[in-house]
Formats: C-alpha cells, structure tokens, sequence
C-alpha cells in the first residue's frame, strides 16, 4: 500500500476540559497509511516535551516525560485505520497549552496542533459501577465536589433523572438551600447536610421503588465552571412487601374459590342455614384485596389509586349482602335493612372520593382566589354534610329500624340528598379543577332539574298513563342512563387536566352505578333481586379473580420491567365493578320479564285497564262488609247497648 500525500487533522477549535477527567486528543488521516516506516510524534509545543510515540509497530512508552507516563496513551487499534489520538487522563491544570502531532512515512510527513484551552477548576465524582437494592431500601447515590473552589461559593447543584424523554429533578441545593424536588421523591430524596460543607452532595433515596431505577446525574455549577458525574441504579427485584402482595393476591383468589365451593355444597344440603358461610364468602376476599391494595400504595401505588381501592375493597361486603340469598335475619325488615346498606356503601364511599379530591384541589389551591377557595370549601363541607346525614339514616334503619318524629326527618333530609348530591359533585369539580364555563356550568346545574323535579313512576306510569310494568321501568331506566352519561362526561370534562384522568372517570362510573340502586330503591317498592346465588358468586368470586390476577400482574410487570402496564389499577378495579353494578341494576328493574311463570304478562296487560275499577271493586267491598258487621250486631245485641 502506497500514500501519495496526506492531511494530517485533529480538532475543529480548542478543548475545554474539567479539572481531574480525561480527554481524547484528537489527530487523524481520512485514508490509512501503511504501516511500515510510520512514527506518530506527539509534543508539548510550548514547554517542549515529549508526550507519547509510536513506532516500529508499537507505542515506546519509555520515551515518554515522565508527567506523561501511564497518562497518555494510543488507541494502539485503530492506528492501522488511521487513528493517532491520544487519551489523556487525570487531566491536571498545568496541563493546559498546545500538542503537535506530527506523523512520519516512508516518503512524506504532516502535522496537525491541538490547544487544551482551559483546565475547569472543578472536579465532580461519583461511583462508577452501577448500584441495586431490593425495593423498600435505601440507596446512595455518591457525588463528591473535589475542587479549589469552597462549597459556599458553589452555586448550584442538581440531581436529576433521565426517564425516557423526561428528565425529573430529584433535589437541588442552591445558594446554600435545599431545592425542592418532584412529588415522586418528595419526602424520599435528602443530601447529608453535614457533609455539605465537605463538599459531599451525595444522595439518599429511602424506599426505593421499581420506577426508581435509571441514570441519576449530580451536576455542578461554580461560576463559570461545570461538571457532573452519573450514578445508575440498576434493576430492582422483589421485596418482602412485594412478596407479601403476591401472597395476599393468591390468598384472595384461592379463599374466593373455597369459600364458595362450600357454601355451594352446602345450599344444597336440605334444612341448612349457610348464613355464616356466606357472610364469610362476601367478606374475607375482599378483606385480603384490601389489604393487598393497602400494601401495594405503599411500595408502588400513588394516593389516589391506594385510597380509591382500599375504601371500595372495605366497603364492598356491603353490595354483596345487598345481592346475597339468606339475609332474611338480617334486624329489621329485610327491603329496609337491604336498601340502607347499599345506601350506607354510597355515602361513606362518596366521602372517601371527594375528600381525596378536595385534597388534590387544595395543593393547587394557591393560584386561585381566595373567594373561589373558600365557595369550593363551603361546597365540599355541603356534600360531606349530606353524606354523613345520609350514614347517620342507614345506620338507624339499621340498628333500630322505628318510626319517629327524629326518623322522618332524617328520611327527609336523606332523600333530598340523593337528589341535590351528584350536582353538587359537578360544581365542585369544574370550579375546583378550573373547567368551569358558563356552558358547563349549565350542565351541573341540569341533572338537579332533573332530579328534584322526579315523578313518583309507579302513579304516574300506572295511573295516568296506564302503561306495562315494563314500559314504566324500561322509561326510568333511560332517565337514569340519561343523568349518569352526564355525570360521567362531566367528570372526563373537569378533570381532564389531571394525570390520573380516566382512573377517576373509572370511580366515577361505579359511584353512579352505587347512586343508581340507591334511587331505584325509592323509586320503586316491588323491586328485589333475582338469580341472587349466581349474581353473588359472581360478585364475590368472579370480580374477585380478575382483580386479584391484574395485580399480581401488574406488580410482576413493574418489577421485571421497571414500568406499570395498566399505569392505575383503577381502570381495571372499578370497570369490572361497573358491569357488575350494571347487571345487577338491570336484573333488578327487570325481574317480572325474567320470571319463570308465563302467566305473568297476561297478568301485567290485564292489570291496567281494570287499574281503577279494581279499586272501586274494593271500596264496594268493604262497604258490604261493613253493613254485614252492623246486621249481626243488630241481632245479637240489645237496642241500648247499640244506641250506646
């Protein structure tokens, strides 16, 4: 191989290089060169001293100045590709100045001039192999500022993490205060502040969680100098809490299994009471769920997931007696008692919701008026106010199940807030997450039209309009699908600025599936529940499975790929919720068409024309009844005794 000429090049303009790191100085020709006969010179121009050279097919690091000695170096390699860079390491600040290269052959010679402009008198350090923890640890992210410059005059210093295309700032310190840091390390990342002024920036993350996992860079800014190290956190594996979950999960859905094989036998043994097994079948899955979501917030879950699953998990027992056979000793009677549960689970549920909604309000509560602070306060206390009248209800009707002057007005005030409740909800939301117009305005304000202006359906449809059974339910069902459609929409409207939207969407759903049951309890008094052991069962098995699997899931995912794959366990949770709701609704208002007796439309048809004239017929009857009782007084008893 020949060479007819060459350019020797190295560095578009002059290097800049931190104090303490390493550098490549860069000298190369476009074509390779043979290697026979070539020597590479590297010189410090302005001191006049050797750095490094090559030839005879090697590097003679013997001819090297001493300072340059195990610090410079050829990529060996790639000389035969025409590469003669050097890389120097341990950069020190009189290492600033000019380097030749000069590179030699046979025939021809060239050079190029390479300037390390500036040394940064500024040295950040960190640990370079990659760190892991188990989830739930605490770690330590090292960052160690070794330079001329005291920390008091450093200006800045910043962690951050790199995720995907987002970069979050873990914690800051600037001009001699702690910077706070994103929500998702809030109360998680801390600096030693003793060690601050020994210039040790090292960080602390307490409980580690699997989304944690990634590049952390500690970078550094003094004056005009800056510099920054890295720290990775590799992947995290399971912890004893993630453990736990997996074992609670697996409890739940093999105790929904057992329990209700059980109580399947046992329904079918003759003169059996299974009250106890039931109550059992209804309760302990969703006690261990609870648990499970409970454990779960606190190593991966966020607030509004863990609280908005952990209350539905603790409250659901109460639909599931709502649905179950075998509640006929329940205190009281068994439509009262019933219709107070569901109603006591969508109280106590709605508070649990709103005051988790209320506190995320009032964190961004700072840009608002102090005004719309305190009518959104005021509307809040309203709505919770409602709920607790509507608890304090249930559990009189409950527990003691009297009539009373205190009773009537607590049935009173309970009605008016099913009625006046899911508006409120609508303005509370637009104002407080700031999606309020007049348009929308509008449509929180309709749905309590809407509901206050309610007929009694069994007169109205029966009497006046005499129509089926059927037709009556089939028109308060499309009401009810008409306001809960707003309702929905509206909070997909007013909350689509927050993250967790379409969780909240989920929520919503089922709480006005919750909301829909407790009104059709009072809309209409022949209602009650068909199939009850199979809408139990799977109630109390079938939801329970699919919960139990997608968390376990999605704690598998999280910890193997360091992301969540369903992102909110609310989407799966209160889904399957809402179609359990919805089919029990619909069971409910429909029963007389599912009904086994044939008999039971011609009986519904013929009801109606003869509606009135029925009651005629039994006004006439009692008149005749009446008058038979006076002739038999009048032939047993003296005149005296009848005047009398």
């Amino acid at each position: 191989m020949t060479c007819e000429g060459f350019l020797v090049k190295g560095p578009s303009g002059p290097l800049v290089v931190p104090l303490g790191s390493s550098v490549v100085l860069p000298c190369y020709v476009d074509e390779p060169l043979p290697l026979k006969g070539l020597k590479v010179i590297w010189v410090r121009t302005d001191v006049n001293t050797l750095v490094h050279v090559y030839q005879d097919y090697e590097s003679r690091s013997e001819a090297q100045y001493q300072d340059y000695r195990d610090r410079a170096h050829f990529f060996t390699d790639k000389i035969k590709y025409g590469n003669f860079s050097i890389h120097l390491e341990n950069i020190r600040a009189e290492d600033k100045g000019f380097y030749r290269c000069k590179v030699y052959t046979e025939h021809e010679s060239d050079e190029t001039l390479v300037q390390i402009k500036a040394v940064e008198h500024l040295r950040v350090s960190g640990y370079n192999h990659p760190l892991s923890a188990y989830v739930g640890e605490d770690v330590t992210l090292n960052c160690s500022v070794d330079s001329h410059i005291p920390p008091e005059e450093i200006d800045e210093v910043s962690w951050r993490k790199t995720d995907k295309s987002e970069i979050i700032q873990v914690l800051g310190f600037e001009k001699n205060k702690i910077v706070p840091s994103d929500e998702r390390y809030r109360d998680r990342a801390e600096f030693f502040t003793p060690e601050i002024s020994k210039g040790n920036f090292s960080l602390r993350l307490k409980s580690v969680r699997t989304e944690d996992k990634g590049v952390y860079m500690c970078h550094v800014n003094a004056g005009n100098f800056s510099a920054n190290t890295t720290a990775v956190l590799e992947q995290l594996g399971f912890s004893r809490l993630h453990i736990i979950v997996l074992i609670l999960c697996i409890a739940a859905f093999g105790s929904a299994l057992l329990l209700s094989l059980l109580w399947y036998q046992k329904t079918r043994s003759p003169n059996t009471n299974p009250l106890s097994l039931q109550m059992s079948v209804v309760s302990v899955p969703n006690v261990v769920m609870f648990f499970a979501f409970l454990f779960w917030g606190v190593i991966e879950g966020f607030l509004s997931e863990t609280v908005a699953c952990c209350a539905h998990y603790f409250l659901r027992p109460l639909l599931l007696l709502w649905t179950a056979p075998y509640t006929e000793h329940f205190p009281g009677k068994r439509k009262t008692a019933m219709h107070c549960i569901v109603h006591l689970q969508y109280s106590l549920f709605t508070n649990v919701v709103y005051s988790v909604l209320f506190k995320s309000f009032w964190e961004k509560s700072l840009r608002y008026e102090e005004s719309d602070r305190v009518l959104i306060t005021i509307l809040f206390g309203i709505m919770i106010l409602i709920s607790i009248v509507n608890i304090v209800f249930s559990l009189a009707e409950l527990i003691r199940n009297k009539d009373g002057r205190m009773r009537a007005v607590l049935d009173l005030v309970s009605d008016i807030g099913h009625d006046v409740l899911p508006p409120l909800q609508l303005i509370f939301l637009f104002y407080a997450f700031g999606a309020a117009s007049g348009a929308l305005f509008v449509v929180g304000v309709f749905p309590l039209f809407l509901t206050l202006t309610r007929y009694n359906w069994k007169d109205a449809c029966v009497e006046k309009l005499e129509c089926l059974r059927s037709v009556r339910r089939a028109a308060w069902l499309s009401f009810m699908i008409a306001v809960n459609a707003i309702m929905v929409s509206s909070y997909l409207i007013a909350l689509k600025k927050e993250k967790d939207c379409v969780g909240w969407v989920c929520v919503a759903a089922f709480l006005q599936g919750l909301w829909g049951i407790v009104v059709v309890k009072h809309s209409f008094d022949d209602l009650d529940l068909p199939f009850r052991h199979v809408v139990c069962l799977i109630g109390s098995v079938g939801v329970v499975l699919v919960n139990s699997v997608a968390l376990m899931t999605e704690l598998i995912m999280k910890v193997v790929n360091g992301e969540r794959g369903i992102e909110d366990m609310r989407k799966v949770v209160f889904s399957t919720e809402c179609l359990f709701v919805s089919c029990v609704l619909l069971l409910t208002i429909f029963k007389p068409l599912i009904k086994k007796d044939p008999r039971h439309l011609q009986n519904e048809v013929a009801e109606i024309p003869h509606n009135l004239s029925n009651q005629n017929g039994e006004m006439r009857h009692l008149r005749d009844a009446d008058e038979q009782e006076m002739d038999e007084m009048d032939e047993t008893q003296p005149d005296s005794e009848l005047q009398e």
